[in-house]
């Protein structure tokens, strides 16, 4: 297999795919700065949930998510919305007191438009994601029928001093039922500097992508996430993988574990225009996507939705190339829908995918 991946083919009632991750809902005001709002969307999401979600939801995999779950009025939303995605919930549950949690995490946003940028802050204030721990899951039970891959994120392993090893113990456990592994490293400066900065990132992903065959993350993330020296990050065009290709050395010799490093390129001329491309390095080769011109309607979730693309493609035996064309084309799609969590078909990703947009440039 070129892609050096070994993925087990699908067994009946086992899952495709697992993600660990805490569930949020982001109260979104559109392109009216959260200062002046007045109404808002509510959007169920999670960097590592909204793959899961995307993965059952256009790519007709079976899916779970192992994550937090609140009681009360905001977890039953949330609850409902995962249900409505098609993914098997694996809870921790805790009692929410009715006065300050423990909180099921709330995201606030604007979409800015234009020349104005879009804005993200959190309240994450007794969140129970932060609280999950090792121990909290049977991993035995969970995989019992059969777990093909399992995902987990950078921003799960900065809520607190339990998540990270949370993660490693799931690889852990995944690894032994036969499972391929993956990370995206969404490397949130607020979230790690409430506990520790880049130093304890650095330390904490660390030892999370020693049991990692699948990278996601840009040269920033691989910079800051993984301590990783690599070209100045401002001083190249976005949508030049060269400087991402160029850190791979140090990765593989870092973690010589690490079979794939996939990203996304994107230039951003304004809010609602990008330039948007995505490279993969597998096992030695580069494989890059082509590049399309977007109208940008909600960013949130793009690099989720590439992610789940390319996924699916990997699990679905297809080429690498092949692969980084469906997570372009998913993600793509994704940034012309409202919330994090995709509304595509499977036929539309497809479509793109082939060169089906009158704007892609070859």
């Amino acid at each position: 297999m070129s892609h050096g991946l070994n993925i087990r083919p699908a067994v009946k009632g086992g899952l495709d795919f697992l993600s660990l991750g805490a569930l949020v809902h982001r109260l979104d005001p559109g392109i009216i700065p959260f200062r002046k709002a007045h109404t808002c969307e509510i959007h169920v999401s999670g960097g590592e949930f909204n793959c899961s979600a995307n993965l059952a939801d256009c790519f007709g995999l079976s899916t779970g998510v192992a994550s937090a779950m609140s009681r009360y009025p905001i977890g039953d939303l949330i609850a409902e919305r995962v249900r409505a995605m098609g993914v098997k919930p694996f809870y921790k549950y805790f009692e929410h007191n009715g006065v300050n949690g423990p909180n099921m995490a709330a995201v606030y946003s604007d979409r800015g438009h234009g020349v104005r940028a879009p804005i993200v802050f959190y309240n994450r204030s007794n969140e129970a994601g932060a609280l999950l721990k090792p121990g909290d899951f049977n991993w035995e039970e969970i995989f019992a029928d059969g777990i093909r891959w399992f995902h987990s994120g950078g921003i799960f392993a900065a809520l607190s001093e339990t998540t990270g090893e949370l993660i490693i113990e799931g690889m852990k456990a995944a690894k032994a039922a036969g499972a391929v592994t993956s990370l995206d490293l969404n490397y949130r400066a607020k979230l790690w500097n409430i506990w520790g900065g880049e130093e304890r990132a650095v330390d904490t992903l660390a030892r999370i992508v020693e049991h990692v065959d699948v990278l996601v993350g840009n040269e920033e993330d691989l910079q800051k996430g993984l301590g990783i020296q690599g070209a100045d990050v401002e001083a190249t065009s976005k949508l030049d993988s060269s400087a991402f290709v160029g850190m791979m050395d140090s990765v593989v010799k870092k973690f010589p574990n690490v079979k794939i490093v996939a990203t996304t390129l994107r230039e951003v001329h304004s809010t609602s225009r990008h330039t948007w491309s995505a490279v993969a390095w597998v096992n030695g080769q580069v494989y890059t996507a082509p590049q399309c011109e977007l109208d940008v309607h909600d960013r949130v979730g793009g690099g989720d939705g590439f992610a789940s693309g390319f996924f699916y493609g990997l699990l679905n035996g297809e080429s690498p190339e092949a692969a980084i064309r469906l997570g372009w084309a998913h993600g793509a799609l994704l940034t012309t829908f409202p919330g994090d969590t995709t509304m595509a078909t499977l036929d539309q990703v497809r479509a793109f995918a082939k060169g089906g947009s009158a704007r892609i440039q070859r």
